[in-house]
């Protein structure tokens, strides 16, 4: 049997330390090694202890959540951070800022009256999240890859270029978002619309972070939306996005239809309609997260002759999304984080299409 994962929970609140605790307590793949008032203290435990994943509170006294994440980082790289963020818009905002400098993923505090009700909240979120951190510390082989991993699935002597890039992303996404995005050249000019597993409010400064280091037009998607060449839209959270096509053109549609694969905005409405509207003019890039949202739209977009690029398990903070469609042999390839805009330019820019 393994050792458990190791976590250590930051905040200055010993309300929301208590609760962080009691919702992953009785876990027997947990153990919570020490809490902490401040990054400081935080660091001090890290130096006398291993742990695998930090809970990082944003705004502390003494040091906070952004002073003290390029620390921790820098220090100990093989520990994941989440960061513990209320919903406001300052809270949101540093909390993007801390997912560019390399955070793992985000959680809201929690808002219900009930200790109850919010303490099994948070352990429905948290427990699965720092279950796929604490294991993706250690480099595991995938059951059942495909034997091409790496390689393209297939090479067509030419191929349709691309109507629009949709891209699903989850744990790790916004840093792998933006290190995509920064890169790619400014002749990939067909729109780009994103799911990102985040809550609300945290998506727009997403959009805002995104424009910012793009240098291309991004922002949340709204109904009815006229989708534009050289324009980024991202899925607000709790909505689904997906696109529609009226007096041909193509718009973008939200909806609160229900939960799939426990998220909303889930990747599967947005590949599902891209391959719809689009068929083989759809350009899907599957980057880091956990689970396999998304994994019925790839299909989709398969079988309607898509092109399909997933990150690779080493660049990938979980390989959860993107490991699911290799498994699947869905993949035409399977990229290092670094070569994805690189491989978006080769098939979306004509005289680019054949490597």
């Amino acid at each position: 049997m393994s050792d458990p994962i190791q976590v250590l929970v930051v905040d200055d609140s010993a309300v929301v330390r208590g609760l962080l605790v009691s919702a992953l307590s009785n876990v027997p793949e947990i153990k919570v090694v020490g809490t902490a008032m401040h990054g400081e203290t935080a660091l001090k435990q890290l130096r006398a202890q291993s742990v695998d994943v930090v809970l990082l509170d944003v705004e502390m006294p003494v040091m906070d959540g952004l002073t003290a994440l390029p620390r921790i980082l820098a220090e100990f790289p093989d520990t994941r951070v989440v960061m513990v963020s209320s919903l406001t818009q300052s809270g949101a905002a540093s909390t993007v800022r801390a997912l560019a400098l390399g955070a793992a993923a985000c959680i809201a505090k929690p808002v219900t009256s009930s200790v109850s009700q919010t303490v099994e909240k948070l352990a429905a979120e948290l427990v699965p999240l720092v279950k796929a951190l604490g294991r993706s510390t250690v480099c595991q082989l995938v059951p059942n890859a495909p034997p091409n991993s790496g390689r393209a699935r297939r090479l067509p002597a030419a191929r349709a270029a691309p109507d629009l890039i949709v891209i699903g992303s989850s744990t790790g996404g916004p840093n792998a978002l933006s290190s995509v995005l920064t890169d790619l050249t400014p002749d990939v000019s067909c729109p780009i619309l994103i799911v990102q597993h985040m809550p609300p409010t945290f998506t727009s400064m997403l959009a805002k972070h995104l424009e910012k280091d793009s240098g291309r037009p991004c922002q949340e998607a709204v109904p009815g939306g006229i989708v534009e060449q050289g324009k980024i839209y991202v899925a607000p959270g709790d909505f689904h996005l997906a696109i529609d096509r009226e007096s041909n053109q193509l718009v973008t549609t939200l909806n609160q239809g229900p939960p799939q694969h426990f998220c909303r905005p889930s990747v599967n409405p947005l590949f599902l309609s891209a391959a719809e509207h689009c068929g083989n003019r759809t350009l899907a890039v599957m980057l880091t997260g956990m689970g396999d949202d998304g994994i019925e739209g790839t299909r989709e977009i398969d079988r309607r002759g898509g092109t399909i690029l997933i990150q690779d398990e080493a660049t990938s903070v979980v390989w959860g999304m993107p490991g699911a469609v290799a498994r699947a042999g869905l993949a035409d390839e399977i990229l290092p984080l670094g070569c994805i805009a690189q491989a978006l330019a080769h098939y979306c820019v004509p005289g680019r299409l054949v490597r």
